[in-house]
């Protein structure tokens, strides 16, 4: 993603407007603090909702709660006749929107922060991968591009787009997409925190940036029997042993390895005394892939190469096989206008290469329909040593990312509608 910087790559040039003000900025904080305090997990987020709707409503803008009553839309510039309209039904001069994404779930962890005012109030949940701030940027940007547009400045539409339940495989963005998130949308862009880079930088890559990740369940079964006699029953424990080790080798053999597939066991259950072989065992784990095609031959493979194994050790195999979600796969077109819209407000040095993780993001889904981008947004506090992480009970973000993304946003939006 790197790239030599041109004079047109300095910030100043050609100054864009919706300049966040103090009291802007302090009121984001708050809000992000408040919604810290009230986590929600994903299709239980109505408080989330709720919030979100009234302070759009204030604004003067008519957000529309999705079916499901959490999660909503909001469009800022576009006609009163258009809206409501699907792609296939648009006036012909009201350009494709560019949306803004933001998930609104939290994760069923306990807050182990301590020393903040806003450690979550609800036991069990967190917002421990930084949804809140994410919801909070695309808020703000809406909030500024409102303006915007009431002065007369906005050059196109967009819309606001939160969206709950992204911790849920397969994800709230398919919901949201049969909902009509995407009428009337050109391109998508979002953000996801990132503890590995500074507040006051963004990650960019092209291409893949996420994996695919699917959730597999396994039950074995056999007769079970006397651990004394094995050779008479099925060794069912042993099967299972050896579905957990051999399953993953016989994949990394089957599929090219730069596909990255890689199946990973987090349980496995066999037995309740010592001298009894089972009946019954199961095995779950996560099954991830870097490379998209290789993710849409994983179910065949994976059900294939554990019931071989199965099979060979006398057990009887069901398998749960479940879609999660596909790599976010950057567009190229998309990914430029992120780096430009960084390097028009903060400059090119504040953007970084990021590598493609592991982990999986819905965002996914929408990048099957229309190009998009994310981007990784840095909440690490600069010069801090800690090795924090997402997903962890003691997560937390520098609330300087809150400015930062929504800067991004809303300069991304009146570059996209300049350039359109």
């Amino acid at each position: 993603m790197s790239r030599e910087s041109s004079e047109a790559d300095q910030p100043g040039e050609a100054p864009l407007p919706g300049e966040l003000s103090e009291a802007l900025c302090a009121e984001l904080i708050a809000f992000r603090r408040d919604l810290h305090m009230h986590p929600e997990l994903g299709n239980q987020e109505f408080r989330t909702t709720a919030a979100i709707r009234d302070r759009l409503r204030a604004a003067g803008l008519e957000p529309r709660v999705l079916p499901s009553g959490t999660g909503l839309i909001c469009d800022i510039g576009l006609p009163p006749r258009a809206r409501g309209k699907g792609a296939g039904g648009r006036d012909a001069e009201v350009p494709l929107m560019l949306a803004l994404r933001a998930d609104i779930d939290a994760l069923p962890i306990p807050d182990a922060k301590t020393g903040v005012p806003y450690r979550s109030t609800v036991p069990d949940r967190a917002h421990a991968c930084g949804h809140d701030v994410h919801t909070t940027t695309v808020l703000g940007a809406g909030l500024v591009l409102a303006e915007l547009h009431r002065q007369g400045r906005l050059p196109a539409p967009v819309r606001l787009l939160f969206q709950p339940a992204e911790e849920v495989l397969p994800g709230g963005a398919a919901d949201a997409i049969v909902a009509g998130a995407l009428d009337g949308v050109g391109r998508i862009i979002a953000v996801h925190c990132d503890p590995r880079v500074d507040a006051g930088r963004i990650g960019l890559r092209h291409g893949a940036i996420t994996s695919a990740c699917d959730r597999l369940e396994v039950a074995l079964d056999g007769p079970g029997g006397h651990t004394a006699r094995p050779h008479l029953t099925t060794d069912l424990v042993t099967a299972a042993a050896r579905v957990a080790a051999d399953v993953p080798a016989l994949l990394a053999r089957r599929v090219d390895a730069r596909a990255g597939l890689a199946l990973t066991w987090g349980r496995i259950e066999a037995g309740h005394a010592c001298n009894v072989i089972p009946m019954h065992a199961e095995l779950a784990g996560t099954v991830r892939c870097l490379d998209l095609a290789a993710w849409r031959d994983a179910p065949d493979l994976v059900h294939a190469a554990i019931d071989e194994v199965a099979t060979l050790h006398g057990a009887k195999s069901e398998i749960n096989y479940v879609r999660g979600v596909p790599p976010v796969v950057n567009d190229p077109v998309v990914t430029e206008l992120l780096h430009d819209a960084m390097a028009a407000r903060r400059g090119p040095y504040a953007i970084e290469d990021t590598e493609q993780s592991l982990g999986g993001e819905d965002f996914s889904w929408y990048l099957e329909h229309v190009p998009g981008a994310m981007a990784r947004l840095g909440v690490r506090t600069p010069g801090s040593n800690a090795r924090l992480d997402l997903h962890r009970g003691d997560f937390d973000a520098d609330e300087a990312a809150i400015k930062v993304g929504v800067e991004l946003f809303t300069a991304a939006a009146l570059l996209d509608g300049n350039r359109s």
